[in-house]
């Protein structure tokens, strides 16, 4: 079986790669190395150097026949979103349908899409479900959400099928240390607390304390990047066996605060990562927590790595070896 992921030189492109790799299929990635680095590429798989905005290039390579292709080429900066709505609507719709016309033009039987809890806005109920009502709140949610219904039309009318795989929030490094990039520029919350516990920032900021929660500050569920790339592979092999599409929430069902999180990458790391209190930022939901049980019966998917101590240690690991062993 030969796999091509989009976006793969990513940080959770990479990882995906790393998965499909482990369980012996043969990979190509597609990156426009704009974000992802060639840092994580791996010698066993294919690289091909391209852009999603090129029909061209993307015909040309699917054109070498392909049994699935992950897309996971995106903008994703919710925030962003809102001011540049224009680059997101061109970079995640009209990326995304330059590949799904190709995906079908080559004939390649099952996309899986790299969706996000975006699609769901502010929890009308907690764990969230895939019932749940989809209102995004910012524009890249937005863009998810319609590359979803986009890839149902397909479904229904060229036979593609797919897997729409909503995650919530991914952190954390390969346990085995084999993906050494580090993300450019990070926004969420562990990354940015590894920069301090390195000295490239002076201080967290947490963005409130006065949250309905047991600490006051927000609660997020945090799935470990090596169990959600592992859930790729499960549903190409899904889609593979039942001919059939899906959509699914990955999280660990868990919830952990800011103040917990930074209070175990404390320890962990034991540095002192400095942190001050400032105001809430407009649209940050108090509580946010997944329901995998979906995930569970179909993929029989089961997080592995998605405990604070080795989401933290994982990534301490890499930051610790670039910016404190040199």
């Amino acid at each position: 079986m030969h796999i091509l992921v989009i976006g793969g030189a990513g940080y959770i492109g990479s990882h995906v790669v790393r998965a499909f790799l482990d369980s012996g299929f043969r990979v190509t990635v597609f990156d426009n190395l704009s974000t992802g680095s060639r840092e994580n590429l791996f010698e066993e798989a294919g690289f091909v150097h391209g852009d999603i905005m090129r029909p061209t290039q993307l015909a040309a390579v699917m054109g070498k026949g392909f049994d699935g292709c992950v897309h996971l080429a995106a903008l994703k900066a919710a925030g962003q979103s809102m001011l540049c709505p224009e680059e997101y609507a061109e970079a995640n719709l009209a990326g995304t349908i330059n590949i799904i016309n190709a995906a079908t033009a080559a004939s390649v039987g099952a996309l899986i899409f790299s969706s996000s809890a975006a699609v769901f806005g502010n929890p009308a109920y907690l764990p969230i479900d895939e019932e749940h009502p989809k209102e995004p709140e910012n524009f890249y949610g937005f863009t998810k959400l319609e590359i979803e219904r986009l890839l149902g039309w397909y479904d229904r009318l060229k036979g593609l099928n797919y897997a729409a795989i909503r995650y919530f929030n991914a952190a954390g490094y390969d346990v085995a240390g084999r993906v050494k990039g580090l993300e450019r520029n990070p926004e969420n919350l562990l990354p940015v607390v590894m920069e301090v516990a390195a000295g490239l920032r002076s201080r967290l900021s947490v963005f409130g304390d006065d949250y309905p929660t047991r600490d006051g500050s927000c609660i997020r569920d945090y799935v470990h990047v090596s169990d959600l790339a592992s859930a790729h592979v499960s549903a190409f092999e899904y889609i593979r066996k039942n001919r059939l599409s899906l959509s699914v929430n990955l999280g660990s069902e868990n919830g952990i605060s800011v103040l917990e999180m930074l209070e175990r990458a404390r320890m962990v790391t034991g540095r002192p990562i400095p942190a001050e209190i400032t105001g809430r930022r407009e649209g940050d939901p108090s509580e946010l927590v997944a329901s995998s049980k979906k995930a569970r019966e179909l993929l029989q998917w089961q997080p592995k790595y998605s405990d604070a101590d080795t989401l933290i240690a994982s990534t301490w690991r890499l930051y610790e070896e670039r910016y404190l062993r040199r």
